[in-house]
Formats: structure tokens, C-alpha cells, sequence
């Protein structure tokens, strides 16, 4: 990544606490990237080794919110308050007159027994917020994100003649259910802590190089719904399938019909997915089954496709039922759950290219990574952008470079999201997370002299 050893930042700042016309303060980025590095060498480092040994599942972060939180509240000046929307953490560091930033990252793990082969991989298992336990692993990279979150909030502290205006870090639960952001919404965040103007978040990539981000315009992630299928049948005797109604097969055209469906009945531009994760039936080899369960998730990049697309599943189940004589109470359930729904993220396009050109301008055009979207992956993000509030949430680079090449070279594939191989190179992420979004809060920011 090349430096530059002086970022101007340029905010367009509002009227009545800046002086028209002046010039924007200078802020050294080549000393912000050091600091960094030095910070990761002495503190950030650590953290995360803590945080990679010691993930936590959705709603029930409690170490790590408490770790957080202490550590937030070490920042000069930062006012912390726990719990949150449950167990979610916000730290507010108010420095004058100016814009407010929404800063977040999110900090849940996975149930995913961890064999990335990493020294300080997990081997914890917690219980869900359901009783039930489980293996723990940080398996998306949230642990980098809290990370570099600390490291965003130390380096504004420190610059604090560099800008004006308030920061308000959200370190945001049960982001992996896609209901934590609801839950601190609920909670009235924005009442408590401030409207913010801007709001800004990034995820790691594994498939991305790292010193690399992907800042782009439009829709970054997906909207999703989880729905369940309940397919009833009539039990009977393997030998027998005549006497019974097959829920296994009733699924299986379910399974098969969702997709000719997607195929005949949505815009072929429309972006739209359905994906079976599970289908849990029986319990014999010769038993025909009175019930048959499958676990779909749908995505869809915008509103009006994700209700095509749900329509359609309830027609094909419902189709089915009808053709194999189960009707009323006795027909296809199909339950979406309300509380687990993604709307799509939508990068403000104004922001976009701004902080585009910052970051361009900071660390040289070549850490901008522009390629097509790969996959309609979700997040529950944009539940935290309010009417009014513009928004950016980027890619940073998890993977470096040479494991990419080899892997296209035939060598060992590059592990993805929530696989129980998934690593990213922690080091380089948080470094270029917080980097980039210490530039990019300056950027909204920076005061003028």
C-alpha cells in the first residue's frame, strides 16, 4: 500500500462553526499508519488474540462486551454505556461543534467448532441464548472489526485537534441472527446518543487481498429472510408407500419447484437465490415419516423481488399439498420469521465517491479493490441508518495476496465465511480497518483552520 505522507482532509463542514473558505487541516497519514502499527504491536495485537480465543454467540457476548467496554472507556474522553439493545456497547467521544459519525462493528461468533489450524484457534463452547450448547468460533471475522474499532476510537483521541464533532462506536450484538441492530434501534439509540449524519461499518473479506477495500456505490449486500417449510404427511410402511403421503417426497418437489420457480418467475436481472440448508425427515430406513422440516434462506437485492420471490415459495408449496391431496390443516406451512429478516444495504452514492477520493488520495488509488459482487451475503447494518443518516459500509482484505494466487493456481482454497477453516490475517485487517476508517471519520470531520 503506498503512503502519502500528508492526507488532506477536506470535510465540507457546516456553516456557523467553520470559517468559509478556509483551508483544511493537514493530518499526517503516513504517522496515522504508524501509530497503528505500533498500536497493534504493544495493544491492538493482543486484543484480538484474546478476542479470536474467546468468541461468544449472539446475545449472549458478555465477556467480550465487558472487555470492550473497559477498553473503550481507557479512550480519552469516551463515555461508554453498556448493555444496549441487550448486550451491545455504545461509546460516544464528543470533541465540539460539528457532524456526527456512527462508527460500527459487530462481535458475535458462530456455532462453528474451529479446525483453521491457527495457534490461538477457539475451543470454547458456550451455551445459545436458547439453552443449548454449542462449539464457539469466530468464524466471520467480527473479531477483527471490534478490534479495529479500538484502534479507530485511540487514533481520533489522539487527533483531536485534527477535527470536530462527535463519534458514537457501536459495538453491536447478534449480528449473525440479523436482530442486533433491531435490538439497539429498539432500544432508542439514536434517542439516547445522538442522531448521527453519517453512519460507516466494514466487513472483512476473506476472497479480498489484504491492504485492499472495497468502497462501492449501490447495494452491497442482500436482503434475506429465513423461512421454515413444514411439510405434513401420512406414515406408513416402507413397503407400503401406497398407504401413506410421502412427506420426503412432497419436500423434494418443494426443493425442486422453488428453483424452476426462481428460474420462470422472477426478472432474469433480478438478482434472487433460494437455498435448502437443511431437510430433516424421519427416523428409519422403512419408515415413511408423518413430517418432513426444510430450512430455507431466500435473498433477493431488493424489496419488491424478496415478495416475488417469497410468493412464489408459498405457491410451490402450496401446489404441492394440492396435488398430493393435503389441504387445510394438513397443508405445506411455510413461516417466514419476521424477527430474522435483512433488508439490502445501499451505500449512499454521494458518500461513496467521497470517500472514495479520501482514501484514494491518503493511501494511493491502488488500495481501492473494485470487482463484481460474488455472492448475496447479508447484514443487519442497515437497520442502524435512520431517515437522513447517509451511509457506507465497505470491504477490507482478509487474505493476502499469494494464497489468492495459489489458489487459482490449483493450490489450497481459500477458506470462505463461516467455514470452520475460515482465517483472514488478522494483523493486516485490523491495521487496514482502522486506518482507513480513522481516514474516512476525518474525512466527515476534519476541521478547518
Amino acid at each position: 500500500m503506498r503512503n502519502r505522507s500528508v492526507f488532506l482532509v477536506a470535510a465540507a463542514l457546516c456553516a456557523g462553526w467553520a470559517g468559509a473558505g478556509a483551508p483544511a487541516m493537514a493530518t499526517d497519514v503516513k504517522a496515522v499508519q504508524k501509530a497503528v502499527a505500533e498500536d497493534w504491536n504493544g495493544y491492538l495485537g493482543p486484543l484480538f488474540d484474546y478476542f479470536h480465543r474467546n468468541p461468544e454467540l449472539s446475545f449472549v457476548e458478555t465477556r467480550t462486551a465487558a472487555r470492550m467496554a473497559k477498553e473503550l472507556r481507557t479512550v480519552p474522553g469516551m463515555v461508554v454505556t453498556e448493555k444496549v439493545g441487550g448486550t451491545g456497547v455504545v461509546g460516544v467521544l464528543k470533541n465540539g461543534a460539528g457532524p456526527t459519525v456512527l462508527v460500527r462493528a459487530d462481535m458475535d461468533g458462530l456455532p462453528v467448532q474451529e479446525r483453521s489450524g491457527l495457534a490461538n484457534a477457539s475451543t470454547v463452547r458456550q451455551k445459545d441464548r436458547n439453552g443449548v450448547e454449542q462449539p464457539v468460533m469466530h468464524a466471520c471475522g467480527h473479531d477483527t472489526h471490534i478490534t479495529a474499532l479500538l484502534g479507530t476510537a485511540r487514533r481520533l483521541a489522539a487527533l483531536k485537534t485534527d477535527w470536530s464533532g462527535t463519534v458514537i462506536f457501536v459495538v453491536q450484538p447478534a449480528e449473525e441472527i440479523l436482530v442486533g441492530a433491531k435490538a439497539m434501534m429498539n432500544d432508542n439509540l439514536y434517542q439516547r446518543f445522538g442522531k448521527p449524519d453519517y453512519a460507516l461499518g466494514f466487513h472483512v473479506a476473506a476472497g479480498m487481498p489484504t491492504g485492499r477495500v472495497a468502497v462501492q456505490e449501490g447495494v452491497t449486500y442482500s436482503a434475506a429472510d429465513t423461512i421454515d417449510i413444514v411439510v405434513h404427511g401420512v406414515g406408513a410402511h416402507g413397503a407400503s408407500p401406497h398407504m401413506g403421503k410421502d412427506p420426503v417426497v412432497m419436500g423434494s418437489q418443494i426443493v425442486l419447484g422453488m428453483q424452476t420457480m426462481l428460474g420462470r418467475s422472477i426478472a432474469p436481472l433480478r438478482p434472487a437465490v433460494i437455498t435448502v440448508g437443511a431437510f430433516h425427515a424421519g427416523t428409519k430406513h422403512n419408515i415413511i415419516s408423518e413430517r418432513a422440516e426444510l430450512s430455507v434462506t431466500a435473498r433477493a437485492d431488493d424489496l419488491e423481488t424478496r415478495d416475488a420471490v417469497i410468493a412464489g415459495i408459498r405457491r410451490v408449496a402450496a401446489g404441492v399439498g394440492e396435488e398430493w391431496g393435503m389441504s387445510g390443516a394438513q397443508a405445506p406451512e411455510v413461516k417466514v420469521r419476521e424477527d430474522e429478516r435483512a433488508i439490502p444495504n445501499v451505500n449512499d452514492p454521494e458518500l461513496t465517491k467521497r470517500l472514495r477520493t479520501a482514501l484514494s488520495e491518503a493511501f494511493g488509488p491502488e488500495i481501492l479493490f473494485d470487482a463484481p459482487r460474488q455472492g448475496m451475503g447479508s447484514e443487519d447494518f442497515p437497520f442502524l441508518v435512520g431517515d437522513g443518516v447517509k451511509s457506507v459500509y465497505y470491504g477490507v482484505g482478509g487474505t493476502p495476496q499469494a494464497d489468492i494466487d495459489a489458489e487459482r493456481k490449483g493450490g489450497p482454497a481459500v477458506a470462505g465465511h463461516h467455514s470452520p477453516l475460515f482465517k483472514v490475517d488478522g494483523e493486516q485487517a485490523v491495521k487496514t480497518g482502522a486506518q482507513t476508517m480513522t481516514v474516512s471519520v476525518l474525512e466527515l470531520l476534519g476541521r478547518k483552520s
